[in-house]
């Protein structure tokens, strides 16, 4: 065997292998224009949801009462009523009996609140002259007085008096200034007038047009409607929006928010009823006026947790306050009795398996959404922020840390 004849010729070059290509970083025309599309996208959305906060905020409160009247809905199609007719018979049954309620109490209640606006007034009035009185005692160290005259040398001659021009009619003499507490206290009732005045333009801003409140009244009347009527159709609509294999974890997250929410509800809609009742009786009691009108108050802000009790206390301490310090005192002890059994036994008991919100986080939220959003975005926190609570448990405290955490499907 020739073994030279195996060997490759010499004249054949070897083939060098081949290096990959260096890919260099930076961007590309194409990934500028994706990303400023992002941007700009994503900056109209916020602007929208700036704009539109208001029809949001509105459509969550429908939803959120949707899902009490779904709840009833499933109770009557036992008794083969159609959820449809259910739906609304539970909406317009409960607005009769609101408007019911309204004609038993109209004229009372028209009374009342037109002897509040006349009192309150004479309340802040009265204010006046009893810290005018007590400026001298503990609350001398906090009201800072305007410090006496030195008593040595000549007091300053008056200025002389303009004489006015011929033809012209003499100028009216100067106001004379207040001295001592008088003039600490004189501009009082001006000041807390406007204060108030700014919190009720900040607070109820959303008040100043009927046709708006009206309007947004019947969005969430007909929201309710629909919504409970038919949930399933709103429920799988939202599924279909998530891929196929994280489907079953967003049902779980959905029913959990669905509870969450409806435990919720129902638990202030009683808060509001027992609260409303208590309040009145308790002001009735203590000979308070107007304690019809301030029971109501007080069961409506109710629907605001932490801030609405207090707010609804201001009215009724002033009430008091135009009979005598001593009646306010017992007014705000009443006030402060109720919050704390309503905190550590009316609470408790209706929301055994309710909805767990720190406090601080709560207040918290509370603040950032009426800064943000005034009186509307108070009263969306807190279900909202439950909301959001019960997405993050299921979503990253479980299935990202991986720590087990209990939700209201685990009750």
């Amino acid at each position: 065997m020739d073994v030279e004849t195996s060997r490759p010729p010499l004249s054949a070059a070897p083939q060098r292998a081949t290096l990959p290509a260096v890919v260099r970083p930076g961007w590309r025309t194409a990934d500028i224009l994706r990303a400023a599309a992002l941007v700009l996208g994503v900056w109209l959305a916020v602007r929208l949801l700036w704009v539109a906060y208001p029809l949001l905020f509105t459509a969550f409160l429908g939803i959120l009462f949707g899902l009490v009247v779904a709840r009833g809905a499933d109770l009557l199609q036992r008794f083969r009523i159609p959820r449809g007719l259910g739906a609304a018979g539970i909406v317009f049954g409960f607005l009769g009996l609101l408007v019911g309620l309204g004609f038993w109490t109209g004229p009372t209640l028209r009374d009342q609140l037109g002897e509040m606006r006349t009192a309150v007034p004479e309340s802040i009035d009265k204010l006046e002259a009893w810290l005018g009185r007590h400026q001298d005692g503990l609350l001398g160290h906090v009201l800072p007085k305007t410090p006496d005259r030195p008593a040595q040398g000549p007091a300053p001659a008056p200025p002389a008096p303009v004489q006015p021009a011929p033809g012209q009619p003499p100028a009216p003499p100067a106001p004379e200034k207040p001295s001592g507490a008088g003039g600490q206290l004189s501009s009082l009732p001006e000041t807390l007038s406007g204060q108030l005045g700014a919190i009720s333009r900040y607070l109820f801003s959303f008040l100043s047009s009927t046709v708006a409140v009206i309007t947004g009244t019947l969005l969430i009347l007909f929201i309710a409607i629909y919504f409970g009527s038919n949930p399933d159709l709103y429920y799988r609509g939202a599924l279909h929006l998530i891929p196929r294999p994280a489907r079953p974890r967003a049902a779980e997250v959905l029913d959990a928010i669905g509870l969450t929410l409806r435990r919720w509800l129902r638990a202030q809609l009683v808060a509001m009823a027992v609260i409303g009742v208590v309040t009145t009786v308790g002001l009735w009691a203590l000979g308070v006026k107007a304690a019809l009108a301030l029971g109501i108050i007080a069961g409506l802000l109710e629907f605001i947790p932490l801030a609405g009790p207090w707010l609804s206390g201001v009215p009724a301490v002033a009430m008091a306050f135009l009979d005598s310090p001593q009646k306010a005192l017992l007014v705000v002890l009443l006030y402060v009795g109720i919050q704390f059994l309503e905190n550590h036994l009316l609470i408790p008991m209706i929301m055994q398996e309710g909805v767990d919100l720190p406090p601080v986080l709560t207040l918290i939220g509370l603040a950032l959404m009426g800064v943000v959003f005034g009186f509307l975005g108070m009263l969306v926190a807190v279900p909202l922020l439950a909301a959001v609570m019960t997405a993050v448990k299921l979503l990253y405290v479980e299935g990202v840390v991986g720590d087990e955490m209990e939700t209201v499907l685990d009750g």
